[in-house]
């Protein structure tokens, strides 16, 4: 009985070596397939092989150089393609070879080996029939000899970059030239200015006077900023007509330094004026509106009774002066600059265009 126990324990472990080597055999699928079993001579074929296996195996796929068998050449071998399946337990490797063949014959492409963890897998044995291009030889005239060489047309899309590259160059070695002509050139700059004519004493007076007149601004309670613009016009005038810098005097300097140059009689309105300017300004005096009026009458009296007299005819030209100037270093730099950009993409152009000739012609 116990004899018949332990056959049965022994038979039971077989069995299970037997399934798990038969489950360990199953777990890796290797299959070969062609995508067209007929092609014409030097037509293109792919044949794939794919592996299926667990996610943890490793594969190994043949190396093939340049021939798959005698009269089948590989073109080109394509980078594996891995998918993962049943979340990544799972993966399939796609291996494809692009096959051409050059002579009529049917080929035997024998199975494929893969190696997986240092076990051979094959794949099934394939066939590709190659065909021959059927030749009519019964009408023989319909066959023509060598092409003779032909020109390619003329297509003017084909100069469009030389011609525009060279329209470019131009201008940029035009500027060049004028760039590297400024820097030699060291002599200085010469400017010429035509300054404007200052206006005579009195017209420049009048003028100001007119404005003060034209704004009123005593009629809107500006008496103080009233007298102190028409005391300035006047100051002004004293200082470019007789020579002394009013400006800086009082009033009764300005009226003692009068005295002294002209008659009394034609300075007793203007030293009215004043005074009643001075009592505006700082005692804070309100004139009427005839004696604002009355002042301003006094000070253009004043200005035509002292004016210097002028020729008839007579406009004062405008006077030009020339400003010599030595060219910086700032200027300099900017120039070198100028010419270094230039001529590299003078350079640039040129290589451009001898590439683009030696394209056309060559």
């Amino acid at each position: 009985m116990k004899s018949k126990m332990s056959r049965n324990i022994i038979l039971i472990a077989l069995l299970g070596l037997l399934s798990i080597d038969k489950v360990a055999a199953q777990s890796v699928t290797v299959e070969a397939k062609i995508d067209s079993l007929q092609i014409l001579i030097g037509e293109q074929a792919k044949v794939q092989l794919q592996v299926a296996m667990d996610a943890k195996q490793h594969a190994i796929f043949p190396a093939y150089t340049d021939t798959l068998v005698k009269g089948v050449e590989i073109i080109e071998t394509v980078k594996p393609d891995t998918q993962f399946l049943n979340d990544r337990q799972r993966m399939l490797i796609t291996q494809e070879y692009v096959i051409t063949s050059f002579d009529s014959a049917l080929y035997y492409l024998p199975p494929m080996p893969v190696t997986v963890d240092g076990k051979e897998y094959k794949s099934k044995a394939l066939a590709l029939k190659v065909y021959s291009i059927p030749v009519d030889t019964l009408h023989s005239d319909q066959f023509f000899g060598q092409k003779p060489v032909m020109k390619a047309p003329f297509a003017w899309e084909d100069w469009y970059g030389l011609i525009s590259c060279s329209f470019l160059a131009l201008p940029l070695l035009g500027l060049l030239i004028y760039l590297i002509v400024r820097i030699r050139d060291n002599k200085p700059i010469i400017r010429k200015i035509k300054v404007e004519p200052k206006l005579p004493p009195h017209q420049a007076a009048m003028k100001e006077i007119e404005r003060i007149k034209t704004e009123k601004v005593w009629q809107k309670g500006r008496s103080k900023e009233y007298y102190t613009e028409l005391t300035d016009a006047l100051r002004t005038y004293i200082k470019d007509r007789f020579g002394f810098n009013a400006l800086e005097m009082t009033s009764s300097e300005i009226i003692d330094k009068l005295l002294e140059l002209k008659d009394k009689e034609a300075i007793s309105d203007l030293k009215e004026l004043f005074q009643t300017a001075d009592l505006v300004k700082f005692a804070k005096h309100d004139p009427q509106m005839n004696e604002n009026d009355a002042n301003l009458i006094n000070a253009i009296d004043f200005i035509n009774e002292t004016k210097q007299p002028e020729e008839e005819n007579q406009k004062p030209q405008p006077t030009e002066i020339t400003i010599i100037e030595k060219r910086s270093l700032r200027v300099k730099v900017m120039l070198i600059c100028g010419i270094a950009l230039l001529s590299a993409a003078l350079i640039g152009v040129f290589i451009y265009i001898g590439m683009q000739i030696y394209n056309l012609f060559v």
